[in-house]
């Protein structure tokens, strides 16, 4: 890719949009869906549809600025245990309304840090797991962790309970950088998790870089890609970071004026680029990489390549049920999320009718399904064709019209393609490919409101 984008498309293309991990996204969701509507779409869904789990612990050990995660920092191992047995406790209301034995093809563990929680309550949250459900062989168990604080027993006991995908953070690793943005990290220490996951058997290893972050530079971030390169991970995210201090008041204590600006974070971004595709990684979608025998590069090519509230994935399930404070989950008839704090989550799982602790969420219609389609595969493809879209749909030839005047722009500023219905995005195009969804977004807001992170 370049970065050789003129400053009027800068300013044409670099509004604040969503990142479409679901469409509609949760700036639509509203209370007026709750636990009932949760209760009922659990019950339908169909006997043998495989399902996702996500699971999710709002604790770190220590808070980065930047972050806009769902987390705090915890110190009381009594208090983390706790939340283990919330977690059990709303998995069994799951399985209860489910039925038992449902299959599973994918188990996320995210947050926060999932390895704050003490082994033992881990390990029996894994185990109630197996027991209310049926996880597939093929399934892929997956964790987040943070290698400055990872317990020394935890990397035997993640390959004991079957995990093997772990996620972790780096962001950066200069000096300067670091320290503005509150986390010190060294690459000694990054080197030595993935040794210690590797010994215990855990296959893949993905590793979240961010640019756009204070003090950061072109020459910087790509010593930074460099470097975690060779260290051979099995994929790779590339996020640009997401400045939203109106939601998440400790970005606040960054350094605005050390923040890069468009321009700076576009080229920011190809340079990481372009040090992953020499080292071998294949770019996939907007913000991830992945080595040619990876099964994420090998869904990318097959055209089966997933993305949901955890980002891109190779799960296949349609049913996404989240587990955890301020957890979201999925189903073909909409969208529910559980209360944010651990407080309110508690709170509802106390209650004495057993309810499911779901306090917003949105319906989708038959055009929110639509959409979402071609959104997704735009986001996952980098190509959409909208005439067999609309056609599985059995929506009308012209359903998408309103989108013709700007994919016109789109095509004359070299960003995507367009062969009669098949829209297809350009490696120019790539950065802005939020941009590209967002003309099927019939939810976007004005331009002069300010929800979202920016697009570049």
């Amino acid at each position: 890719m370049t970065a050789a984008v003129s400053s009027d498309l800068l300013s044409r293309y670099g509004g604040n949009l969503p990142r479409y991990t679901s469409y509609p996204t949760a700036a639509q969701f509203t209370g007026d869906i709750g636990p009932a509507d949760a209760d009922a779409w659990l019950r339908a869904v169909p006997s043998g549809t495989a399902l996702s789990l996500y699971l999710h612990v709002p604790f770190c050990d220590a808070l980065c600025l930047f972050c806009g995660c769902n987390t705090a920092v915890m110190r009381n191992p009594d208090g983390r245990a706790a939340y283990g047995a919330l977690l059990i406790d709303e998995l069994s209301r799951v399985a209860e309304r489910l039925g038992p034995g449902r299959p599973v093809s994918h188990v996320q563990w995210g947050g926060g840090t999932p390895t704050t929680l003490p082994p033992g309550t881990l390990r029996q949250v894994m185990q109630t797991i197996r027991r209310l459900f049926r996880v597939e062989a093929s399934a892929e168990i997956a964790i987040e962790l943070d290698p400055r604080y990872l317990p020394d027993e935890y990397p035997a006991l993640l390959g004991a309970l079957g995990f093997n995908r772990v996620s972790l953070g780096v962001q950066d690793l200069d000096p300067e950088v670091q320290r503005a943005c509150g986390r010190i990290q060294s690459h000694a220490q990054t080197a030595d998790c993935i040794r210690r996951v590797r010994d215990a058997g855990i296959g893949s290893v993905n590793i979240d870089l961010i640019y756009g972050l204070p003090h950061q530079t072109e020459q910087g971030v790509g010593d930074t890609a460099a470097s975690v390169a060779a260290l051979r991970p099995d994929r790779l995210a590339v996020f640009g970071y997401a400045h939203v201090p109106w939601k998440q008041k400790r970005q606040a204590m960054l350094p605005a004026d050390a923040l890069p600006g468009p321009a700076d974070r576009l080229a920011q971004r190809a340079r990481i680029d372009t040090v992953l595709r020499r080292a071998g990684y294949r770019a996939i979608g907007l913000d991830h990489y992945a080595r040619p025998a990876d099964r994420m590069a090998l869904a990318a090519e097959a055209g089966t390549l997933r993305r949901n509230f955890q980002g891109y994935t190779v799960d296949p399930a349609s049913v996404l049920i989240g587990v955890g404070a301020s957890a979201i989950s999925a189903f073909g008839p909409g969208l529910t999320q559980n209360a944010t704090t651990t407080a309110a989550y508690a709170r509802l799982l106390a209650d004495p009718a057993r309810i499911l602790p779901v306090v917003r969420g949105v319906r989708r219609t038959a055009q929110d399904r639509l959409r979402a389609d071609v959104i997704e595969a735009l986001m996952c493809d980098l190509r959409a064709d909208l005439a067999d879209i609309a056609r599985r749909h059995a929506a009308p030839d012209d359903c998408f019209a309103d989108a013709a005047p700007a994919l016109g722009q789109l095509a004359a500023d070299g960003f995507v393609t367009l062969d009669g219905p098949v829209i297809r995005v350009t490696e120019a195009g790539r950065p802005f490919l939020r941009t590209v969804a967002a003309l099927f977004d019939a939810y976007r807001a004005p331009a002069d409101v300010t929800r979202h992170a920016a697009a570049i």
